[in-house]
C-alpha cells in the first residue's frame, strides 16, 4: 500500500472518531435493519416483536437482555451439526448472512475452546479492513519500508482445521486468510519462512523451522513478530535449547532428521539454499557465550521492532522478552477479538503499562458494564460509549454485524482518556465468569508479582508460569495456586526440599496480601481455607498446552490458563506437583 492509501485510511480512522455517539447509533442501526430483513433473524425475534421498526438504541437496550455464550450454544450446535443448506430450518438463527465457518476461542481455561460463528457479512467486512488496514498504516508510519531489508521472521501457524457434522470448516480467526476458499497469502509475502511451514501440523516443529529460517536470512530481517508475547518466550526458549542443532543444520544446508514433515523439511532445505559454514561459525560464536540478554540484535543486526500482544495476561512475559530483545523496541498489538475489532493501538511504542486502545466506533456497537474489584455486583445497567467516565472501570458489552447481540466479551477495561470522543481503554483482565469467583486475573499476577520479588531474593528462584483454582467442592472451599519456577531452583532440589517449604511458608504473606478484599473477608469468615501453593515440575506448562492444542485448541491463538475452571486442567496440574505447601503451617 503506498504513503497516499495509507493517509486516507488514517483520515477514515480519525474522523469515525470525532462523532462517535452518531457512528455509534449508525452502527446498530445498520445492524438491527440488516439482521431483520426476511423476517429477522430467530434469535431476536421474541425481543423486538411489537417494536416498530427501526429500533432506536434505548429500546434495544430495554428489550434485548445482556448475553454470554451460553446463550447462544444451542444455536451454534444447531448451526454446527447442520449443513449449509437446511430446508428444515429456513429462518436464520443468528445472522441473515450465510454462515461460512467457525472461529476457535483461546481455550485458556478449559479444554475446549467455544466456536464463533463467522458470517459472509459484508458491513463487518468492511469495519474490519478500516482496523486491519489502519493498524498496518501506523505501523508502517513509523517503520517505513526498506527495500533489501525486508522480511519478517514471522511465528505464525495456520493450525489443523476440524469439519463439524454440518460440514463447516473450523478454524482459528488468524488462520482464516489462509484456509478461506480465497486463500490471501499476499500479506505474508515478506515471511521469511515458506508457506510450507506456516501449514505445518508440528507445533514444536514449525516453530524451530520459523528460526532456522529466520536465522538464514539474518540479514534482510526487518522485524520478528507473533501474535502473543507467550509466544515468542517460547521461540527464545528454543533458541537457549537448541542452538547447536540450529548450527548445524545451517553448516550443512538441511534441517534437522528430527523434522518429520518432508514437504516441510524441502522447502525449508531450498530457503538455506546449500550449506552456510560462514553465517553457522557467527551465529555459533554469538550463542556459545550464552549470554541471551539482548541477543535480538546480536543475531539480527537490521531488526528494527518485534510485535506481539503485551497486555492482559500477556504482562507478565514482557520483562523476560525485554531481556532478550535489548535495544531493539517491543512495539503493541491491537485490541482485536474473534467476534469483532474493539480498539486500535495508535501508539505502539508504548509499554504494556501504559498502552490504550481507541474504541473503534465503526466496528460494533458498544455497551459498558460497570465493574469494580473487590465488589461482587456493581450492577447490570450498562452505559453507552458516550456514558464512560474516565478512571472507571467496565465489562466491554457488543452487538455484533456477525450474529451477537448485547454480548458479554469477558473483557475488563479502564477508561482512561478520550481520543476525539472516542473513549480510549486500557486493558485490565479478563471478567470473572461467576460471583463464587474471590480472585481476579490482576489479583493473581500481583500476587505473582510479589511473591516473585521475595523468592528471587531468598531462593534465586524465576517463575516462568502461574494458574489458580478455587475448589468449590471442599468445605471450606479451597483456593489453589500452581505455579512453574525455571530449571535449576533449589526448591526443585529433593535434598533442600524441608528448606524450601520453610521459605514456601515465610513467602506465603506476600501472596496472601495481593489477593483482593473478598479474599481477605473470607479468608477470615472461615469461608476459605488455608491458601495451598503447589510448585509444578519444569514443563508443566508447556506439557498442558500441548495437550489442548490436540484437544482442539488453535495453537497460534493459545495462551496459557490463569484462572482454572477445568476439572481435567486441575487433575493434569496435580500430576505434575513437586510440593505442596498450605500456608497455615
Amino acid at each position: 500500500m503506498n504513503p497516499t492509501d495509507d493517509e486516507e485510511i488514517l483520515k477514515k480512522l480519525e474522523d469515525s472518531t470525532k462523532d462517535a455517539t452518531g457512528r455509534q447509533l449508525e452502527a446498530l442501526r445498520s445492524i438491527l435493519e440488516h439482521q431483520s430483513k426476511g423476517g429477522g433473524v430467530r434469535y431476536l425475534r421474541p425481543y423486538l416483536q411489537g417494536y416498530d421498526a427501526p429500533v432506536d438504541a434505548n429500546s434495544f437496550r430495554q428489550a434485548v437482555p445482556l448475553s454470554s455464550y451460553e446463550d447462544y450454544v444451542d444455536h451454534i450446535n444447531q448451526m454446527a451439526n447442520n449443513g449449509p443448506v437446511d430446508h428444515d430450518q429456513p429462518e436464520p438463527l443468528l445472522s441473515v448472512d450465510p454462515l461460512i465457518c467457525f472461529f476457535y476461542s483461546s481455550g485458556a481455561s478449559t479444554m475446549k475452546p467455544k466456536l464463533i460463528p463467522y458470517f459472509d457479512s459484508k458491513l463487518s467486512r468492511a469495519a474490519s479492513f478500516i482496523a486491519h488496514q489502519g493498524s498496518n498504516a501506523i505501523h508502517r508510519r513509523l517503520f517505513p519500508p526498506r527495500p533489501s531489508v525486508n522480511k519478517v521472521l514471522w511465528f505464525i501457524y495456520a493450525d489443523n482445521i476440524t469439519t463439524t457434522k454440518g460440514g463447516f470448516k473450523v478454524m482459528a480467526a488468524s488462520s482464516y486468510p489462509m484456509h478461506g476458499s480465497k486463500a490471501n497469502w499476499s500479506q505474508l509475502v515478506s515471511c521469511s519462512s515458506p508457506r510450507e511451514v506456516i501449514l505445518g501440523s508440528n507445533i514444536e516443529h514449525q516453530m524451530y523451522c520459523h528460526l532456522l529460517c529466520g536465522l538464514r536470512n539474518s540479514d534482510s530481517l526487518d522485524g520478528i513478530r507473533a501474535p502473543y508475547a507467550i509466544s515468542l518466550i517460547n521461540v527464545f526458549s528454543l533458541l537457549e535449547s537448541r542452538w547447536e542443532q540450529l548450527c548445524d543444520d545451517l553448516e550443512h544446508g538441511v534441517p534437522s532428521s528430527k523434522i518429520s514433515d518432508v514437504v516441510m523439511k524441502d522447502s525449508v532445505t531450498e530457503v538455506l539454499g546449500g550449506p552456510q559454514p560462514e553465517l553457522s561459525r557467527r551465529i555459533r560464536v554469538i550463542c556459545e557465550d550464552k549470554n541471551w540478554g539482548g541477543i535480538v540484535y546480536k543475531l539480527w543486526p537490521n531488526v528494527r521492532y518485534i510485535r506481539c500482544v503485551t497486555t492482559g495476561s500477556m504482562k507478565q512475559y514482557y520483562p523476560r522478552l525485554k531481556h532478550y530483545a535489548g535495544e531493539v523496541p517491543l512495539l503493541g498489538g491491537d485490541y482485536f477479538a474473534s467476534e469483532c475489532c474493539v480498539g486500535i493501538n495508535l501508539d505502539i511504542m508504548q509499554p504494556p503499562e501504559t498502552t490504550q486502545f481507541v474504541l473503534l466506533p465503526t466496528a460494533a456497537y458498544f455497551e459498558f458494564l460497570p465493574f469494580a474489584l473487590d465488589e461482587i455486583n456493581v450492577g447490570e445497567e450498562t452505559v453507552d460509549i458516550s456514558g464512560v467516565e474516565v478512571g472507571k472501570m467496565y465489562e466491554v458489552v457488543v452487538t455484533t454485524y456477525r450474529g451477537f447481540y448485547r454480548y458479554r466479551l469477558g473483557d475488563i477495561v479502564r477508561v482512561v482518556d478520550f481520543y476525539n470522543s472516542a473513549p480510549q481503554v486500557e486493558y485490565v483482565m479478563r471478567a470473572p465468569n461467576t460471583s463464587s469467583e474471590i480472585i481476579t486475573e490482576k489479583h493473581l499476577m500481583s500476587a505473582m508479582e510479589s511473591f516473585q520479588r521475595v523468592i528471587r531474593k531468598d531462593m534465586a528462584a524465576e517463575i516462568s508460569e502461574f494458574a489458580s483454582f478455587l475448589d468449590l467442592m471442599l468445605s471450606p472451599k479451597l483456593l489453589k495456586l500452581y505455579i512453574e519456577v525455571r530449571e535449576g531452583c533449589k526448591l526443585l532440589q529433593e535434598e533442600k526440599l524441608e528448606e524450601s517449604v520453610e521459605i514456601l511458608k515465610r513467602c506465603g504473606s506476600s501472596i496472601e496480601d495481593s489477593l483482593g478484599g473478598i479474599y481477605m473477608v473470607q479468608r477470615k469468615r472461615g469461608e476459605l481455607g488455608p491458601l495451598a501453593v503447589s510448585i509444578v515440575k519444569p514443563g508443566s506448562f508447556d506439557r498442558l498446552s500441548s495437550v489442548a492444542i490436540e484437544n482442539g485448541a488453535p495453537a497460534s491463538q493459545y495462551k496459557p490458563p490463569k484462572i482454572i475452571r477445568n476439572r481435567q486442567i486441575v487433575d493434569f496440574m496435580e500430576r505434575c506437583i513437586v510440593v505442596t505447601v498450605s500456608l497455615d503451617g
